[in-house]
C-alpha cells in the first residue's frame, strides 16, 4: 500500500494585504496565524503566541528576518519560529506559498 501526504492549501490574503514590516492575523481552525512580510518581501506564517509568555506576535516589531515580541522583546526568528540565543523556545511554523500575489498557508501542518 503506497502512502502519501496530501497538502491543502487555505488562501488567506494576498501578499499586498500585508503591511512591509508588519503582519496579519488569521484563524486557522481556532489557532491564530500571524503571517509576517518583511521589508525584503518575505512572507513567513508562525502561531500568534510567543513561546516565553504567549504573547501576541503579531502585535511586536519585525526586524529583518525576527519579530519582537511585545511583552518582553524576546527576538523570534520567522522563517523558523525559534528564539534567538540566550533565550529559548519555538514558536509552530505553518508552510506558506505565494502564487501570483495569492497567499496560501498549509492546513494540515
Amino acid at each position: 500500500m503506497e502512502m502519501r501526504l496530501v497538502s491543502e492549501w487555505l488562501r488567506v490574503c494576498t501578499v499586498r494585504e500585508i503591511p512591509r514590516q508588519g503582519s496579519r492575523v488569521i484563524d486557522l481552525a481556532g489557532t491564530a496565524v500571524a503571517v509576517f512580510r518583511t521589508a525584503k518581501d518575505e512572507i513567513h506564517a508562525i502561531e500568534d503566541r510567543c513561546p516565553h509568555k504567549g504573547g501576541p506576535l503579531s502585535q511586536g516589531i519585525v526586524i529583518d528576518d525576527r519579530v519582537a515580541c511585545p511583552l518582553h522583546g524576546w527576538l523570534i526568528r520567522l522563517d523558523t519560529g525559534h528564539a534567538c540565543a540566550p533565550d529559548e523556545g519555538c514558536a509552530r511554523r505553518y508552510r506558506i506559498k505565494v502564487e501570483q500575489d495569492e497567499l496560501f498557508i498549509a492546513t494540515d501542518d
